[in-house]
């Protein structure tokens, strides 16, 4: 028994050295932070270039509603609210109309009046030319009878003579005044003609304006689509500042001139905007497909294509990322009913695919000084080695200057993270007592 009870000891102070050696053994590499770095290796075969992107559906499609270019107030008396399923043709907005109508009748009376005018005026003409042609014939008849006394000056005395010579000029210059005031008069009152006709054709473009701006008055839609309403400004005085709440147009609104009130929207085909990164804009080209995923289907991946990427980057204005972004559409294949502009969606685009080509995951490739590189594992250490990236995506690199096979560190291997070593160095404490 006494035997026993020996090994039996001896048993436990082994057991409990060699559980005090792994205590002090998981603690030192614990205070040490040192861990086994990561690595992957090259490996070639297909990749397909998937571009993810985030964006907002739109209809390309729209019909502005502006207010009619008008002067004078212009007033909506109805219109549809926002969400409306609309016709081609049918009425969308509808202003007040009096005050045009009251233009209409000033215009219709002064087109009358300038009638009126006209016809008086030839009236008055008619006569003047009737008398000035009777003066004329007497005149002319003056004239001839004074030419008919000179032939008789030879059978009379020298100041008979005289008499005659005088009266015969004297007739002439009458006959001349007159058929140069004859001349004037015709003249003045053609002249005068003209302007009342002016005055007729004024009237009747306005007539014409009048009833132009009383069909305007009533907007309708051009399209079959959804109506939007947009934002009242006028309320505010032309006042506004980001974050600020502006009503819609309703009716009884007060509205300046070319001022859009509302559009309809074509809700058959629509588009995502997004924004694509400058590293992917490479890897997406028109007409490739994409799937779309939206709130309104959270379960269906829509169909969808890319309609085009801008050629130009665009970088935001406020932003410290150098990298910029490129704007790109993607049209759906299919339209629903219940899809609406302005909800936020998601874009996963298929890219080409790959054929046998060398990558490494995305996370493995790093940038220094300008140039792309990668940590090859060499034994116990790693050296950095740069590398041509052909395409990236967010999980791969498709890579070119590396041989299938080489060893990679995943993460930065000069960056060494280190725990505190208080936790480890209690526990160890506490194991040795």
């Amino acid at each position: 028994m006494k035997k026993g009870k020996i090994i039996a000891g001896v048993i436990v102070v082994i057991a409990a050295v060699l559980i005090g050696r792994g205590i002090l053994a998981a603690s030192r590499e614990f205070t040490t932070g040192e861990k086994p770095i990561p690595t992957v290796r090259v490996e070639r075969g297909d990749v397909q270039m998937v571009v993810y992107t985030a964006g907002e559906l739109r209809a390309p499609h729209s019909a502005p509603l502006m207010a009619p270019q008008v002067n004078g107030t212009l007033q909506i008396v109805s219109m549809l609210t926002t969400g409306t399923p609309v016709k081609a043709g049918e009425t969308v907005i509808q202003f007040d109309p009096s005050e045009q109508e009251y233009n209409l009748a000033q215009a219709e009376s002064q087109f009358k009046q300038a009638e009126q005018d006209i016809l008086k005026a030839k009236d008055d003409a008619d006569v003047q030319a009737a008398q000035d042609e009777t003066a004329l014939l007497t005149a002319r008849f003056d004239v001839r009878r004074a030419e008919l006394d000179v032939q008789k000056n030879e059978l009379l005395s020298a100041i008979d003579a005289q008499k005659n010579n005088l009266a015969l000029q004297e007739a002439k210059r009458k006959l001349a005044q007159l058929e140069q005031d004859v001349k004037s008069r015709a003249l003045s009152g053609e002249a005068g003609i003209k302007v009342l006709v002016e005055k007729r054709n004024a009237a009747t473009l306005q007539i014409k304006v009048a009833n132009q701006n009383i069909d305007n008055m009533t907007l309708k839609s051009s399209m079959n689509g959804l109506v939007t309403v947009k934002e009242n400004r006028d309320a505010t005085g032309g006042f506004f500042m980001p974050g600020m709440v502006v009503p819609d147009y309703h009716a009884g609104d007060l509205v300046q001139s070319g001022r859009m009130i509302a559009e309809v929207i074509d809700m058959s085909q629509m588009e995502v905007v997004g924004k694509v990164n400058e590293a992917d804009r490479s890897n997406i080209a028109p007409s490739e497909t994409a799937e779309v995923l939206v709130d309104a289907h959270p379960r269906d991946l829509l169909p969808a294509k890319v309609k085009d990427v801008a050629s130009q980057v665009s970088r935001e204005r406020w932003s410290n990322n150098s990298a910029g972004t490129f704007q790109a559409r993607f049209v759906l294949d299919k339209s629903s009913p219940d899809l609406r502009p302005g909800i936020s969606a998601l874009v996963k685009v298929n890219g080409n695919n790959l054929k046998g080509v060398l990558y490494l995951p995305a996370q493995s490739v790093f940038q220094k000084d300008g140039k792309q590189i990668v940590y090859v594992k060499n034994g116990g250490d790693f050296a950095p080695e740069a590398i041509k990236v052909k395409y990236r995506t967010e999980s791969r690199a498709v890579i070119e200057g590396l041989p299938e096979g080489t060893e990679v560190a995943i993460v930065d291997p000069t960056l060494k993270e280190k725990s505190s070593s208080k936790p480890t160095s209690a526990l160890a404490s506490g194991a040795m007592q």
